[in-house]
């Protein structure tokens, strides 16, 4: 099998889908099967590989991470045609994935598509929302031609089976449980970080809107003083709102920035609890890396998050933008050592079942199912 994948994002990026995708020509590199990854160029040269071409490229300026491509369609097309894929997977909706579905009508090429984002969830927390008609009019447009269309969560599925798409299949995510684990050497990292006080709340992502940054500064600054004082918050991550994030926190907030591989390991393994407020995701990578750190996650009880997290055992699902919440279910986790790590085991046994390569050879079956038009086993 060869496999033609377009995104408009892809490693070294900083986000679910170029992750994703990472570990899934990882595994196929390890599984010895062709692949071609067609995708915009990267400001990084840490990743030069010849299985992936890049395009020349712009910021989107609604979300600077992701970039637009803009590549000579002949150009394309001659390079497509010479690499003879048998499917054509097009992971995100903006120009690359469109030239995916182009190129896989042009040349009668099986397509599949996945489907990553709630943008629509997005338009709230930039009060775009009169644009949510349009924006599922394209989404839905865009994926008509998809063979299959795979999702990370049943949440996910719930939601666009409700807006009419078909062909949809659950593609859950893993975590890499070898390097995201609860034995890094925790007081190293803490000297690292500067942290001399005795719990450490950690929060992973994007510093923007869709992330209620919101509620999880109105979190860390209610906590009770009492609580407060043993506290050390540790922000990973970069975005829009870091500067204004910066001059609201209270004393007991760090800022890192971005963090990758073991750097971030290790920061999920120092930490007592993960505090994860976005309910826009469609899975919650962070939010597992976390569990597999032996790290229990407090979370918004929305979106694919609450398929990963089982409330009162792995962690605690809160109501979306309810700060009385998260700062209950902090104090309360903070507050019992015993109940916080039996929550951080149980968070590591669930992680441990949450296999890439068991994932990855399900998404395989599903290829070939489409390129011989049998149907295969829904992935439960």
């Amino acid at each position: 099998m060869k496999i033609a994948i377009f995104t408009d994002t892809y490693y070294p990026d900083i986000n679910g889908v170029a992750r994703t995708l990472k570990h899934f020509t990882s595994y196929l590199e390890k599984q010895n099967i062709s692949y071609k990854v067609f995708a915009p160029n990267s400001d990084s040269t840490e990743y030069i590989s010849s299985n992936i071409r890049r395009f020349k490229s712009w910021s989107f300026f609604l979300y600077p991470e992701c970039r637009l491509a803009l590549p000579n369609m002949f150009q394309l097309k001659a390079e497509l045609e010479a690499f003879s894929p048998d499917i054509i997977h097009v992971a995100t909706p903006f120009n690359m994935g469109l030239c995916g579905i182009y190129l896989a009508k042009k040349l009668a090429i099986p397509l599949v598509a996945s489907y990553h984002t709630d943008f629509d969830h997005y338009l709230q927390f930039y009060e775009l929302q009169l644009l949510s008609h349009i924006l599922w009019k394209y989404m839905k447009w865009f994926h008509k031609p998809c063979k299959k269309i795979f999702v990370p969560s049943h949440e996910t599925l719930t939601q666009l089976t409700l807006h009419g798409f078909a062909n949809l299949e659950i593609w859950p995510h893993g975590v890499d449980c070898e390097l995201f684990h609860p034995y890094y050497g925790n007081e190293a990292i803490r000297k690292q970080h500067g942290v001399s006080r005795k719990y450490v709340l950690t929060f992973v992502g994007r510093l923007a809107p869709e992330k209620d940054i919101k509620t999880l500064m109105a979190v860390a600054n209610a906590l009770p003083a009492e609580i407060n004082e043993q506290v050390q918050w540790l922000i990973v991550g970069d975005g829009p709102l870091k500067a204004e994030m910066e001059a609201q926190s209270p004393a007991n907030m760090t800022f890192t920035g971005y963090l990758t591989g073991e750097a971030l390991a290790e920061i999920y393994s120092a930490s007592d609890l993960f505090v994860f407020p976005s309910p826009t995701e469609t899975f919650g990578n962070v939010v597992i890396e976390a569990l597999a750190s032996g790290t229990p996650a407090i979370t918004a009880n929305s979106g694919g998050v609450k398929n990963i997290i089982k409330h009162g055992v792995t962690g605690f699902l809160c109501e979306t933008g309810n700060a009385v919440e998260f700062t209950d279910a902090i104090i309360k986790l903070i507050s019992n050592d015993c109940l916080r790590k039996k929550f951080g085991s149980e968070g590591r046994n669930y992680a441990l079942t949450q296999n890439w390569d068991t994932i990855f050879d399900h998404l395989l079956w599903q290829y070939q199912s489409v390129l011989e038009g049998t149907n295969f086993q829904k992935f439960a």
